[in-house]
């Protein structure tokens, strides 16, 4: 990983063509502040703007690379409609609406759903959020309860087949088969409007650092979000400051497009 990202306000975006970029963002932690309760989250209605002007800008090769579920970026995205690779990879939406996913076993699910339920029955502050292919432990309201977790995920996974665990912020994934961000990138980049571009990556957590060497292997520029050790090569303070930085990519672009 990089021992020293580089600050991002000292990445020169004036260099960046929006005909030859492609943008890959991670919603939470990126794009919505973290909150204690996944549902509580909400983009800025600026921060819509600005994606809706990279769109344009960029002809569409915009994309939302998430662990939530693509209908819940539809939700709090509204009324976007982007290219989307929602539960870390499991299901993907291309910049022309068509829809692939993973298949998902759902007996397989229904136990693991049975035993992490008991658990959080049993500890108050956590709580158990289901998606399609992946199961999330909460813990953000508990985070004294973070080893516990982690010991009662791998306990409800033992003995289960095909079945990938995660490790987020305050939270503990277990998702179907062994599909990444990394993996969601590299299709996108297979097909149009993105094939041909620099891939530009920004993301705030762990479930990130495949698809910033993804990136790299592109010969890209990728961002983390906050503290941590990271792959990426550039770092933004926070939440805030990335979303600024990305509003002025955006006029850089409109600025590009209009002299072009």
């Amino acid at each position: 990983m990089a021992d020293r990202p580089e600050p991002l306000q000292s990445f020169d975006h004036s260099g960046l063509n929006p005909g030859s970029t492609a943008i890959f963002l991670d919603f939470d932690g990126t794009l919505a502040d973290i909150v204690e309760h996944p549902d509580a989250v909400s983009v800025p209605l600026p921060t819509r703007e600005v994606l809706a002007r990279l769109e344009r800008s960029t002809q569409g090769a915009l994309a939302i690379v998430t662990g939530r579920p693509i209908q819940e970026i539809d939700r709090f995205l509204a009324p976007l409609s982007l290219p989307v690779a929602g539960v870390h990879g499991l299901e993907r939406r291309g910049a022309g609406g068509e829809m692939s996913a993973k298949s998902v076993d759902a007996a397989t699910f229904a136990t693991l759903g049975d035993k992490l339920g008991a658990f959080t029955a049993a500890h108050p502050g956590t709580m158990v959020e289901t998606k399609s292919g992946s199961l999330a432990l909460h813990y953000r309201q508990r985070p004294d309860l973070g080893p516990a977790c982690a010991a009662a995920v791998h306990e409800a996974v033992d003995g289960l087949q095909g079945l990938h665990i995660l490790h987020g912020k305050m939270v503990i994934e277990v998702k179907s088969g062994q599909a990444t961000k990394a993996d969601a990138v590299a299709a996108f980049m297979d097909e149009a409007p993105f094939k041909g571009r620099v891939p530009l990556f920004a993301g705030d957590d762990v479930t990130d650092e495949d698809a910033f060497r993804e990136v790299a292997r592109a010969s890209g520029i990728s961002i983390k979000i906050g503290a941590g050790d990271t792959a990426a090569v550039y770092r933004s303070e926070d939440t805030d400051a990335f979303r600024t930085w990305l509003s002025r990519l955006a006029d850089s672009f409109e600025t590009h497009s209009l002299t072009a």
